[in-house]
């Protein structure tokens, strides 16, 4: 294109370059959402043919994983990925294991009882799992199969602390007491307190999320011992800062097609578009979250156990780009980025820019609000036919409305499933009802005041818990 722009073109040849780019996105837009690739029986056939470069180098004939465990840690770009599991296993006609309610009992360790339809080990084998738990391997694995990938994605800890306390100010006491996440990380040890409820958000929130101890004072052994556990029960560790090429290392691990791991960012806060990647950059932090070089050098001695934990598998993520190979990981990444712009002209309004919830004309598809700053989302292109609609909807659904969404699917409301070994299962949430305007309306918190449902009638909100 830069070739031709150096050139005069007369009418047909302007004419004639217009049908060629048009019949160029109308076949790529072809391969993305063509579900052929779905089709256990013809992913060999389909790798190995020279017209479906758009798709990558070949697998050859590796099987894609269909089992598949993801550690969904917290404000990692990780509602991001579990939409990749989503639509993956939805279109593929996949069984989740999902909790009773949004998250697996956390922050308490995860337990087998608490997943939906469990009746025992092995009883009946889930393939995906992704929603947050605190890590706990032995219980997980009495809920998949023996196959399973296990995964997970980490962040650097201060850009962490940074959207944590944005997400969770009102939530963890030593979060609350400050003015400012400058102020906490001046002095962590005035607001924090290990022994008040959610305060797990404000230290070490990566190492408590696998499963590990993150009060224990720091020693290089302590690190070695939590680090050689996470190398011993995940396969693949992906780093948020580098999400493409994470996308393109973990395709090339589950064996997937390209196109299963094309997403928009979910879950985002008060970001913009960083040009090309596609990917969200920060915008100007708010007053709140502005930390000095200084603050951002106490947060990591703060955060040591994370810091630690994040360099170390930083670096085991850059050793696995170079046995990819730098050249490969360009072209696929470049390819990778090609195929979510053209998906953001096709599904998206306003450019793909996200938006604030509260303009987002859909309801069902508002994301959830939460803390200091706003959650965005999107907006569907109008016009849309009813396949591509689908398939757009599927990549900007929310992570709640989607899990909702997969419940009802996998547990319809003649088949309640009971828990294992017959016994109750606590429920993971706890009902506030309130008043308003118009009469009664409820609104049900999970356990760190997480609003599931607001703004509906208590007779719907109870028709839901039934279900569960």
């Amino acid at each position: 294109m830069r070739w031709l722009g150096c050139y005069r073109l007369g009418p047909i040849w302007k004419a004639l370059l217009v049908f060629v780019v048009i019949g160029f996105a109308g076949q790529l837009l072809g391969v993305i959402f063509n579900k052929s690739w779905m089709q256990p029986e013809r992913l060999h056939s389909l790798y190995s043919l020279p017209s479906e470069n758009s798709q990558g180098e070949s697998l050859g004939s590796c099987q894609p994983h269909i089992h598949i465990m993801f550690l969904k840690t917290h404000k990692t770009a990780s509602s991001t990925v579990l939409n990749l599991l989503y639509r993956f296993g939805e279109e593929r006609g996949l069984k989740f294991a999902l909790p009773v309610g949004y998250q697996f009992g956390y922050p308490l360790p995860f337990i087998a009882q608490r997943v939906k339809g469990y009746r025992g080990p092995h009883v009946a084998e889930f393939d995906i799992m992704g929603n947050h738990m605190r890590f706990n391997k032995p219980e997980v694995e009495k809920v998949m199969p023996a196959d399973t990938f296990y995964f997970s994605i980490l962040r650097d800890p201060v850009a962490l602390a940074e959207s944590s306390y944005a997400y969770y100010k009102n939530v963890a006491p030593a979060f609350r007491r400050t003015k400012g996440l400058g102020e906490f990380a001046d002095n962590p040890y005035k607001y924090y307190d290990a022994r008040l409820r959610n305060n797990h958000y404000a230290h070490n929130l990566m190492w408590f999320d696998f499963g590990l101890d993150h009060t224990s004072n720091f020693s290089l052994a302590l690190v070695k011992r939590g680090m050689a556990a996470v190398r011993r029960n995940f396969k693949l560790i992906l780093i948020s800062e580098y999400f493409d090429q994470s996308m393109v290392l973990l395709r090339h691990a589950l064996c997937w097609p390209l196109d299963a791991v094309v997403s928009f960012s979910l879950n985002a806060r008060q970001q913009m578009t960083s040009g090309r990647s596609g990917w969200m950059a920060k915008a100007a932090a708010p007053a709140p979250l502005a930390l000095t070089d200084k603050q951002r050098s106490k947060l990591r001695e703060w955060n040591a156990l994370d810091w630690h934990l994040y360099q170390a598998f930083n670096h085991t993520f850059w050793q696995e780009v170079e046995r990819f190979g730098r050249s490969r990981m360009e072209s696929e990444v470049a390819l990778l980025r090609t195929k979510r712009e053209v998906l953001t002209r096709i599904c998206l309004r306003d450019g793909g820019r996200p938006i604030e919830a509260s303009r987002i004309r859909d309801k069902t598809i508002r994301p959830f609000q939460s803390g200091l700053v706003k959650i965005l989302g999107y907006e569907l292109q109008s016009g849309l036919d009813n396949a591509t609609w689908e398939a757009c909807l599927r990549m900007i659904r929310p992570e709640i409305q989607y899990k909702d969404l997969l419940d009802l699917r996998q547990f319809p409301r003649a088949q309640q499933p009971p828990a294992a070994g017959g016994l109750p299962v606590k429920r993971e949430s706890s009902i506030l009802r309130t008043e308003d305007h118009g009469g009664k309306r409820l609104v049900e918190k999970d356990w760190d005041g997480t609003i599931l449902f607001r703004n509906q009638t208590l007779e719907q909100v109870d028709s839901k818990v039934r279900l569960r």
